[in-house]
């Protein structure tokens, strides 16, 4: 998958595919049903599959001080759309001049002059252009003009309602990934690099690799049954692990981050990148009266997810 973050200078072979168009977040079941209506009008264009997105989200760009709510940074999103197969990633900086656009402006200097897409589909619910004037069916309209075409895909739903970002992050704040996952069709991760510790993990016998939540909306803070793909370095690969979500009380005030424990590895990840599945809330964060309680209690965290995962 080529990621392409500007469309100046573009190649030939970059040019003219059929793109599903938002922001992705998640790329959950509804998403991937919008990719999988391009993909067949890619197949049919004999066109590349692409995915018109933004970064950062254009939430953050009006709200830069609100709560973090992505499910999702740009590497995760970017690793989950490779798997579904995409050949472009066009990647918009979302900016003052992209949010100042009308329309009629977004469709003409993005979709027609800038990227030449021949084929665009988007959700019932999608709004584009200046103060989200454009809906679904004025892309259909400026579509038939310009002479592109364009798809609206049905919401999907399931047993409990319709597939959200909004829905998956109630499910993933309350303490429910297995609930999260049905409507992503895939256990939520959360990508990035290993950077270094305070080692006390390493102390106590259960050396863990950092992870930041920098901008994302974080699960319930807790212990976690986890799937963990290294996916750069000498041990690329897949392995099984307990993660800690939240601030270690046990140890003061704490920016909030990831720490994984891998079972049944010995290796320095430091500075590469993982990608940790959340399976199983295990249990909320704790603070106990001795190093030797937390000690026991991770010993119980380790066979509980162990437990979890022999069955995943």
């Amino acid at each position: 998958m080529r990621i392409l973050t500007f469309w100046d200078g573009l190649k030939k072979e970059d040019r003219g595919a059929s793109a599903a168009i938002g922001n992705f977040d998640g790329v959950h079941l509804g998403h991937q049903a919008v990719i999988d209506i391009a993909r067949t009008e890619a197949e049919r264009l004999n066109a590349p599959l692409g995915i018109l997105t933004f970064e950062p989200h254009p939430r953050e760009f009006f709200a830069p001080t609100a709560p973090p709510f992505r499910l999702m940074n740009a590497e995760t999103r970017a690793n989950r759309l490779q798997k579904l197969r995409v050949e472009r990633l066009y990647q918009l900086p979302f900016d003052a001049i992209l949010a100042g656009l009308t329309p009629e402006q977004f469709v003409q200097d993005i979709i027609v002059d800038g990227l030449g897409l021949r084929h665009v589909v988007v959700g019932a619910d999608f709004h584009f252009g200046k103060a989200r004037a454009g809906t679904a069916q004025d892309l259909k309209t400026l579509g038939a003009s310009l002479g592109f075409g364009v798809t609206i895909a049905a919401l999907i739903a399931v047993a409990k309602g319709e597939v959200s970002s909004t829905a998956i992050r109630k499910a993933l704040a309350e303490g429910r990934p297995a609930d999260a996952a049905k409507m992503l069709g895939h256990w939520h991760r959360i990508d990035g690099e290993v950077f270094g510790g305070d080692q006390r993990g390493r102390d106590l016998g259960y050396p863990t690799a950092n992870m930041s939540l920098n901008r994302l909306h974080p699960p319930k803070f807790g212990i976690y049954a986890v799937k963990v793909d290294v996916l750069t370095g000498p041990h690329k690969g897949s392995y099984d692990g307990a993660a800690s979500v939240g601030v270690r009380p046990m140890f003061g005030e704490n920016k909030p981050n990831l720490e994984t424990f891998i079972f049944d590895f010995t290796g320095d990840l430091y500075g590469e990148h993982l990608s940790v599945a959340f399976v199983e809330y295990l249990r909320p964060e704790a603070k106990f009266d001795s190093l030797e309680a937390l000690v026991r209690q991770m010993d119980a965290d380790c066979a509980r997810a162990r437990d979890v995962l022999s069955s995943v």
